[in-house]
């Protein structure tokens, strides 16, 4: 990797969909530029949030949805798409997995767990909310879930504040202690796609694109794999 200045630290603000995936490639990327990184995680709607009240820094990972808006405001740019993830169901490590092969198996699984965890703000969150709607459970499953912000829910299973996390995958294995049931059906299987980006008045605009090439690049994309993810389709 062709280092520029060594010694800066990078800010970093990014979803929660690639914690994991960041764990590694984080250090690695370190190890390789002699750059730090100081990464901020939040869901991808709240860092769109703060961004447009002004809060910045040298890269951006967001779903690419919310990267579109950025872009088109001139607020980010040389968007380079990473990888998508689907969202799935977790259960505490050694606990029953339910059934969720089939949509019918999956809305069962709703219906018969005492407690469900999903986010508010999160994509995954977002889209499980009107899934339900269509379904014809929200009642049922509001009634019995834990709806934090954002955060990687299978926090809340492991320790036993619920008993299913609903969230995309690489977010559920990111938690220690969580089992994943399994995606979500293919027919209500929603895809998220993460983007990254430099600011477009990034502080440190050429490691900036260092680090977004480098989360772009085939090594990258193999952690990924390992993460839960899988490359984007075109």
């Amino acid at each position: 990797m062709a280092q520029s200045t060594a010694g800066i630290t990078l800010r970093v603000l990014s979803s929660n969909g690639v914690h994991g995936a960041l764990a590694e490639l984080g250090p690695q990327f370190e190890r390789d530029s002699g750059h730090r990184l100081d990464i901020r995680f939040d869901t991808a709607n709240a860092l769109a949030t703060r961004i447009n009240n002004g809060e910045r820094g040298d890269v951006a990972i967001v779903t690419a949805p919310v990267m579109d808006a950025l872009a088109r405001d001139g607020i980010t740019l040389q968007t380079q798409l990473l990888a998508r993830s689907g969202a799935g169901v977790g259960v505490r490590a050694g606990t029953p997995r339910p059934d969720i092969a089939s949509v019918e198996a999956f809305k069962r699984a709703l219906l018969a767990t005492k407690s469900i965890v999903y986010t508010r703000l999160g994509a995954s969150g977002i889209y499980f909310a009107g899934l339900i709607e269509r379904m014809g459970i929200a009642a049922e499953i509001k009634a019995k879930a834990q709806i934090p912000d954002g955060g990687l829910v299978g926090e809340f299973v492991v320790a036993g504040k619920a008993d299913l996390a609903i969230q995309q995958i690489p977010e559920l294995l990111a938690v220690p202690g969580v089992d994943i049931v399994g995606p979500f059906p293919d027919e209500i299987q929603v895809w998220t796609v993460m983007a990254a980006a430099p600011f477009s008045d990034a502080p440190h605009a050429t490691a900036a694109k260092e680090l977004v090439d480098f989360l772009a690049s085939p090594a990258a994309l193999r952690v990924y794999r390992t993460k839960g993810m899988e490359p984007v389709q075109t």
